[in-house]
């Protein structure tokens, strides 16, 4: 090999004989560097997003290609963020893509050691019957004689990667159920 191209290869000899004395630009670059081109070009689309996180709501750049997320960024138009997002939000693409997301539905019986799969249909049918029996047997009609109708046997406690509007209908749905008890973690 050359000297010259040697010396040619190795970013320092670059900074310090060429038009990068910083070594912020063609001084830092490889040649495989060089050749690289962000994910998002390939995009089929952008979605306008929001960040489910948290409550500040930071706007989101939400890149698909072939009806699949292929990456997530900050939006640099959102007044909220102006393109910025923390460590959580950054991460957000794994919340759709990754490889420890669940897409099934697991229950262990009571007593039980075993995990088991069950279909969506009846997890919902366990859970509503569930949601009934205890809002019977807990309901209070009056307490100290005044009027309560509540119960005290179901209460809600949501997540921070929750929005606004989830929350709301979460929210509408325990006060119609009669619940008291509902709070948020983003509030904690």
């Amino acid at each position: 090999m050359d000297p010259r191209t040697w010396l040619d290869s190795w970013p320092v000899f670059r900074q310090l004989t060429g038009t990068d004395p910083l070594g912020r630009g063609s001084a830092a670059m490889s040649k495989r560097s060089a050749e690289l081109a962000p994910r998002t070009v390939t995009a089929d689309r952008v979605v306008a997003s929001v960040c489910p996180f948290c409550a500040v709501g930071c706007g989101q750049r939400v890149y698909v290609k072939d009806d699949q997320v292929i990456q997530i960024e900050g939006d640099p138009d959102s007044p909220v963020s102006r393109g910025r997002l923390c460590p959580k939000g950054s991460a957000s693409k794994q919340l759709v893509t990754g490889p420890g997301r669940e897409h099934t539905i697991s229950y262990r019986r009571p007593y039980g050691t075993e995990w088991e799969e069950l279909d969506l249909d009846t997890a919902m049918d366990m859970i509503a019957d569930r949601v009934i029996k205890t809002r019977n047997e807990t309901w209070q009609w009056a307490e100290d004689g005044k009027r309560t109708r509540r119960t005290m046997g179901i209460a809600s406690l949501g997540g921070a990667t929750l929005d606004n509007e989830e929350n709301y209908l979460m929210k509408k749905l325990y006060t119609a159920m009669g619940a008291i008890q509902v709070e948020n973690q983003a509030r904690i």
